[in-house]
Parts: C-alpha cells; sequence; structure tokens
C-alpha cells in the first residue's frame, strides 16, 4: 500500500476524441499527496504510457466526454488502464455540477480558461474525496491465454514450430492456474487442446480485475489478455462515502412534511405526506445526506421534531416568536411547493440557513483552500474553534530536507558565477519582454471580447426583428383569412341586391307583378328567402311544398303584410283540409297557381297584374263569405245559449 495517493488530472486543451483529423491534447497535472509533482501537455497515447508506467491510483476528470465519444470507446478507455487506477469523474455521476461548484466546496478558486488550472483543481478535489468513481465491470474477470503469431503454411518444420507455440500457450496457462490457486480465488478453466499442447485457455475468474494476480502480457509466442464483464450500463459509486450535511426544516402534523437544505441554502429535498411516520422522515433523510441543524417555525419545538431532532444529536433552531405567514411567503418566494405544510417546513429551514449566512460567509474567507467546507463549518457549528478544526483536519507535513553544509566557492568558479548572473539578467529582460507581450495580448482579448458583444448584441436585435416579422406574419396571414372572409360575403350581398333590383324593375312595369320563389312553408325557408332577396311588404309569394307547415309560420307572413301565398294547384286541391282555414283565420290570402297563371323558373316567378286583381278579388269576397258565416254561427250560438239559460229560469221558477 501506497502511504500517499497519487492522482493524475486531466483537462482537454484543444482537439477532440469525435474528430479524426485532429486528436486530442491533454493538460496533465500529477500529485502525490497534497505535492504537485508535475504539470505537462501529453496526448492520448503517451498519457496511457505514463498510466501503465507509474499506475496513479485516481484518474481524475471533470468530463467523461473528452476520453470518449460514446458508452462503447469508454468501455474501451476502462479496459486499458491499470487494474488498480481508479477512474473518477469529479464532477458527480448521474447528477453532475459544475467544477467550480465543486471546488467551492474545498475553498478552492481557478481560472476556468486555463485547461492546467483546471487538470490542477480536478487533481486536488479528487484527493479530497470529491466526485464518482466510474463503475463499468461486474466482479468478475476474464484470462485468455492464446497464440500470439500464426502458424501460416509453413515448411519442413511446421510441425515442430506449431508443437512448441501450443506448448508454450499450455504452459503459461499452468502458470496463471498456480497463481490463481495460490491467491485463493475461485475459477472456471476452459481449454481448446491443440497439436503439442493447447490453442486457447480461457479463465473465467470470480473476481474484479484488480484482484487477479495476472496481468496482461505478450511475448514471442504466447498472449495473455484480461477483460473484465461489462455492465449493461455504466455505474457511478461515491468516492467518498460521507453524507453532506443538511440543515431540516419539519411541520409536523396531520400531514408531515419537511425540506432539506445544504449549507449554502440549495433545496434538495422538499416532501410532505399524510402517511408518514417518524421512522419514515428518518430514513428520508438519511437517504437525502446527515441534518446537522433541525428547525421549526414555532418558538416552542414541538415534540416530534425534538424527537427526530435527538435521532441525528443535530442542532436545534426556533425562531423568538411563531413565524408570521407573510414572512413564510417571503421566505419561500423563489422556491416552488405544493401545499402550505411544505411552505412552513421550508420557510423553518430558510430561517435557520438565514441565521447561521453570515457566520458560514466569514468562516469561508478564514479557511485555506484544501479543506472541506462543510466538515469545518459542521464542526465550528458544533462549538469547535476553527485553528482546533483546521488542524485536526490539515494533511501531513512534508518530511523536512536535511540541511546541507555551505560548501566554499573556489575562485576558479568565479567566471561561472557571472556567466549565470548574465544569463539571469538576460532572463529576466525576456520575462519582461514576455510580461509586455501578454499585456498586449490581454488588450487584445478584450478588444475582441468588446467587438464579439457588440456582435451578439446586434444579432440578438436581429433575432428580436426577425421575431417581430413572424409575429407580424401571422397577423398579416389572419387579417388575409377575413379578408377573403368579407369579400366572399360582399359578393353575396352584390348577387342578392342585383336580385332585389330586378324584382324592383319588375315591380314598376304595370303588366306584370313579380313573385319571389320560398321553397318550404317553414321557418327555415322564410329565414332563406329573407337571407336571398328579402320578403317586404306587398310581396307575392310562391310556395313549392307546404308540408311541415303550422300556424306560426302563417302568422308571420301575415305579420310581414305581404299580399298573397301562392300554390300549387295538387296542394291547393288534395293537400291538407286545415290549410285554407288557417290562411283565412289569418287573413292572408291562399291563391293556386292555376287562377294566378303564375310562371315560376329557379328563384324568380311572373304573374299577371290583372289575373292576380281578379284572383285576390275572388279571396276577398270569399273571404267576407266566411267571416260572415263565422258571425252568423256565433249568433246562433249565442241565441241557442241564451234559450237554453231562459227555459232553465222558466222551469226553476214553475
Amino acid at each position: 500500500m501506497r502511504d500517499r495517493l497519487k492522482v493524475f488530472g486531466i483537462d482537454i486543451i484543444k482537439g477532440s476524441v469525435r474528430s479524426r483529423s485532429r486528436r486530442p491534447m491533454y493538460a496533465l497535472v500529477r500529485m502525490e499527496g497534497s505535492r504537485i509533482e508535475s504539470e505537462s501537455e501529453v496526448s492520448l497515447f503517451r498519457l496511457f504510457r505514463m498510466l501503465t508506467e507509474e499506475q496513479p491510483d485516481i484518474l481524475a476528470v471533470d468530463s467523461l466526454q473528452e476520453i470518449a465519444a460514446d458508452q462503447r470507446e469508454l468501455f474501451f478507455f476502462l479496459q486499458g488502464l491499470p487494474p488498480q487506477t481508479r477512474l473518477v469523474q469529479v464532477t458527480g455521476g448521474e447528477r453532475k455540477e459544475t467544477l467550480g461548484k465543486v471546488a467551492a466546496r474545498f475553498n478552492i478558486s481557478f481560472n476556468r480558461f486555463d485547461p492546467f488550472a483546471e487538470a490542477r483543481t480536478t487533481a486536488q478535489v479528487a484527493s479530497l474525496g470529491a466526485g464518482a468513481e466510474v463503475i463499468a465491470f461486474e466482479n468478475e474477470s476474464e484470462v485468455v491465454v492464446s497464440r500470439h503469431r500464426s502458424p501460416g503454411k509453413g515448411g519442413w518444420s511446421q510441425n515442430r514450430y506449431v508443437r512448441k507455440m501450443h506448448g508454450a500457450v499450455q504452459l503459461k496457462g499452468r502458470e496463471i492456474e498456480q497463481e490463481l490457486v495460490a491467491a485463493g480465488l475461485r475459477y472456471e478453466k476452459k481449454e481448446t487442446r491443440a497439436f503439442g499442447g493447447c490453442s486457447r485457455v480461457a479463465f473465467r475468474v470470480f473476481a474484479t480485475r484488480d484482484q487477479v494476480p495476472v496481468s496482461t502480457y505478450r511475448g514471442a509466442d504466447v498472449q495473455v489478455r484480461i477483460s473484465g464483464k461489462r455492465l449493461e450500463r455504466i455505474r457511478f459509486r461515491p468516492l467518498a462515502g460521507k453524507p453532506r450535511y443538511l440543515i431540516v426544516g419539519i411541520d409536523p402534523g396531520t400531514t408531515t412534511a419537511f425540506a432539506a437544505l445544504d449549507l449554502d441554502g440549495n433545496l434538495l429535498h422538499l416532501q410532505s405526506s399524510r402517511q408518514m411516520t417518524n421512522s419514515d422522515v428518518i430514513e428520508a433523510l438519511c437517504k437525502v445526506g446527515k441534518p446537522l441543524i433541525i428547525a421549526s417555525d414555532v418558538e416552542e419545538m414541538p415534540y416530534t421534531v425534538e424527537k427526530i431532532r435527538r435521532a441525528f444529536s443535530a442542532i436545534a433552531y426556533t425562531p423568538n416568536q411563531d413565524t408570521s405567514v407573510e414572512t413564510k411567503v417571503e421566505l419561500t418566494v423563489p422556491f416552488p411547493y405544493a401545499n402550505d405544510h411544505e411552505r412552513d417546513a421550508l420557510s423553518a429551514a430558510l430561517d435557520a440557513y438565514r441565521q447561521y449566512r453570515h457566520k458560514f460567509q466569514n468562516l469561508m474567507k478564514r479557511i485555506p483552500p484544501g479543506h472541506d467546507l462543510d466538515e469545518v463549518r459542521a464542526r465550528v457549528i458544533r462549538g469547535q474553534s476553527l485553528d482546533q478544526v483546521i488542524g485536526d483536519m490539515r494533511m501531513p507535513a512534508p518530511v523536512p530536507t536535511i540541511p546541507v553544509p555551505p560548501v566554499a566557492v573556489d575562485a576558479k568558479h568565479d567566471e561561472r558565477v557571472r556567466v549565470l548572473e548574465g544569463m539571469v539578467k538576460r532572463l529576466r529582460s525576456y520575462v519582461a519582454e514576455l510580461q509586455e507581450e501578454i499585456k498586449g495580448k490581454d488588450y487584445e482579448i478584450h478588444r475582441l471580447s468588446a467587438r464579439l458583444r457588440k456582435v451578439h448584441t446586434s444579432r440578438d436585435a436581429e433575432l428580436a426583428r426577425d421575431a417581430e416579422v413572424v409575429k407580424k406574419d401571422v397577423v398579416i396571414q389572419s387579417l388575409k383569412k377575413h379578408l377573403h372572409k368579407e369579400e366572399r360575403h360582399n359578393r353575396n350581398l352584390a348577387k342578392r341586391l342585383a336580385r332585389i333590383k330586378k324584382f324592383a324593375e319588375l315591380s314598376v312595369e304595370g303588366d306584370v307583378v313579380p313573385v319571389k320563389v320560398m321553397e318550404s312553408l317553414t321557418k327555415e325557408g322564410i329565414r332563406k328567402l329573407a337571407e336571398d332577396v328579402g320578403i317586404g311588404e306587398a310581396d307575392v309569394i310562391w310556395v313549392n311544398r307546404t308540408d311541415g307547415w303550422g300556424r306560426s309560420v302563417i302568422k308571420e307572413l301575415a305579420d310581414r303584410r305581404i299580399t298573397a301565398v301562392i300554390v300549387g294547384d295538387d296542394v291547393f286541391q288534395g293537400g291538407d283540409p286545415q290549410l285554407l282555414p288557417s290562411f283565412h283565420e289569418a287573413g292572408l290570402p291562399l291563391l293556386s297557381g292555376r287562377e294566378t297563371g303564375v310562371q315560376v323558373r329557379n328563384r324568380q316567378g311572373l304573374c299577371g297584374k290583372v289575373i292576380l286583381d281578379a284572383a285576390l278579388a275572388r279571396w276577398n269576397d270569399q273571404q267576407v263569405k266566411v267571416e260572415r258565416e263565422k258571425k252568423t254561427e256565433m249568433i246562433e250560438h249565442i241565441f241557442k245559449e241564451y234559450k237554453s239559460e231562459r227555459g232553465k229560469e222558466v222551469r226553476k221558477g214553475g
């Protein structure tokens, strides 16, 4: 076992694993313990060479996309790592966060535009336990011993040549089997027999790659390959099993709710339920992290919340007085919640964080980089002094070097000293020139950044203008549809106006009378005729069908004061017997086509004025006769009633 952790941190400088023309170049930072050994620029091939030679404990990256384009390439990458080297993604596993957030957790700042600074930060946070290890293989490995060359067609000595290779494969297989037995590992062996020995020996070992006491080997006749059994999908395992500290607010009652924040005030979990017991709350909190502070929104902490607090030995927080609803709403404005119980729990946690926020900020200014901020803040909140906490967490100091006694410089070396001093002066002047060049580059960067911002501003304005154009186009399309609809309506009105004018012209002429055609003696027929040519006073209307008629339809026509209604002879003679009496009752003339001599074509008809006047005169005579008969019947009915009543009175009087 190594005394100090050896970590390689990498970050991509240029190129991409997805590009075939520009292969990636990486910034590599080698760390051992807390000391940075070296920083260099390497290719992917050179990186694997160094990993194989030095076999570090951790290879740290901030994104797996920098080393593999897809899952298949990631499996091959992990297969090529030394067995004891773990691949760690410092930004997390399934739920990722930025490298800046991870570094801030350890009070480390860096220039995110410098690949070497990112690689350095990646190595530092990985050595401090941040990130998640990438797991791609099951607890099972495969060791394959096979020929390293092909027998070929051969010649006189081919049999001896093949026998030598197969014998070497069989011998190597037996050596590996002895090593597995000595290590106490369970395995399954499968041999492929061939002339003179074995052409292939495969071992299925029930252990991980780093536990198998065999390494990859390539000899003249034999090669050994070790591979793990792949998982169906990549898994992540936190590098440090320590849970994060929480600030928890709890609202007990029929519906229990709790909210969990980290020590930076970020909401991690918010939940409420009517079936949640204390044990369920404790279990749910354990899945999220370790409660450091448990808060309530009332002055006296409820007994249920106190029991949960004691289960975690957490610090209690209660406000000086019960928190008002207005304060709760104000505190929880930036966060979504489902009900009032979640709002109360969240406001309690936020109130506790607000109470400790200034203390946390002061601690961040005093904590040196490279320390776990959450751990330091938790210990200080529990009562330890900052110096004591930092002293306990400080890494072991480097081994002091033995002072070397000064050696007197001989006069012979004076000349070399002068040469070196001149070299130092030249290097200093060169450094000054480089610094001036850096200033010029910084100015150029600033100028280009300003130009880029201007381009972005103009581009944003253009995009806004394009969006406005699209909006106007939609309005124009809508107006066009409305215009087409109005044009159709206008055409229909023009046609209707032309028909009305034609009827008006015919009405002016003295010989004929225009006749308007109605499809049926119904309200629908009246509506269509009114929309088509209109219904006015003194109009003469021809009705094609009388089925579906009603007294209300006849009354409506009579109210419009039309001259007459004309129907076909078949309807007039053999139609509904109640039709004619209903027209007499409404006082509306009902004439037949034969007696008026009407001629109908499509929606228009003509009738001779003289013939129509004669038919109307006959109708009026008939109407007078009908009304006279009605009056006669009414008088006879009144007389009969009077006579009957008088007879009753005479008989009653005796």
